[in-house]
């Protein structure tokens, strides 16, 4: 719903939405704006620079720019390929080919990786990364936590249709003030005496492993540090997207 209000294909009952400080729909807001949706959908008979050569000559550009596109998206070997041999994967790139003409200010993604093996998931990364570089905007919904944790700036959660939380993941983290794991991998023969002075420690395939609040973390990190030689590793894991995730919604009653 907030992607289609955006995108200006359907109204907003309150509040106030402006698109690269546009009315959502406008004609300025639209030359500024390409949205990919989950499933991409191509003429299966048309090759890949057919179809990308048809929108630019929707958009008012030269047809001859879309080999330059599919090549910046990876496609440029399968270019003269009929779309209907691609995988998942490829069509995406494809899709992302399309919301590259004219050079949006703003990239509005639903799910893009939905569907792609790892291989692909890692490749169309890449190549948002590389254009939030050049300083394209982009708004992306994912129920892959895991996979966007560590490529976004700003985090918003929805929740039964009501935003939750919004800010970046080390602001979420400060607000949800959820505990942080510690992991000790004590050296042989003294997991015992570790575990004495770490309450609540529980033993792991041989490691300790415990959870303490924020402000706890560093008094217990200086108290294994004093075992010196005896600790072989420690390893501190602040809470997951997914955690943080689980923790608004439930608040929020979810």
């Amino acid at each position: 719903t907030m992607m289609k209000i955006i995108l200006g294909l359907i109204p907003f009952d309150s509040g106030t939405v402006e698109v690269c400080g546009n009315r959502p729909g406008s004609a300025p807001a639209r030359a500024q704006v390409a949205y990919l949706p989950e499933n991409a959908a191509f003429h299966p008979a048309l090759t890949g620079q057919e179809q990308i050569a048809h929108y630019l000559s929707l958009r008012g550009e030269s047809p001859k720019l879309a080999m330059n596109l599919l090549e910046r998206v990876g496609l440029h070997e399968a270019a003269r390929r009929r779309i209907g041999t691609y995988s998942k994967g490829m069509r995406q790139r494809v899709g992302l080919a399309q919301a590259l003409i004219g050079k949006p200010r703003l990239l509005v993604l639903d799910e893009p990786t939905s569907g792609l093996d790892p291989v692909s998931r890692r490749d169309f990364y890449a190549l948002l990364d590389g254009l939030a570089t050049e300083g394209a905007s982009i708004l992306l919904s994912s129920h892959a936590l895991t996979e966007v944790e560590a490529r976004t700036d700003r985090i918003l959660i929805l929740s039964g249709g009501r935003m939750v939380a919004f800010g970046a993941l080390g602001d979420l983290r400060r607000t949800a003030d959820l505990p942080v794991a510690v992991h000790v991998t004590p050296r042989n023969g003294y997991a015992t005496e570790i575990a004495a002075a770490l309450p609540g420690a529980i033993r792991v395939n041989g490691d300790l492993r415990l959870n303490c609040p924020q402000d706890e973390k560093l008094p217990i990190l200086a108290q294994i540090a004093s075992f010196g030689d005896k600790v072989a590793d420690i390893e501190v894991v602040p809470p997951s997207l997914e955690d943080i995730y689980s923790h608004f919604s439930q608040r929020d009653g979810q």
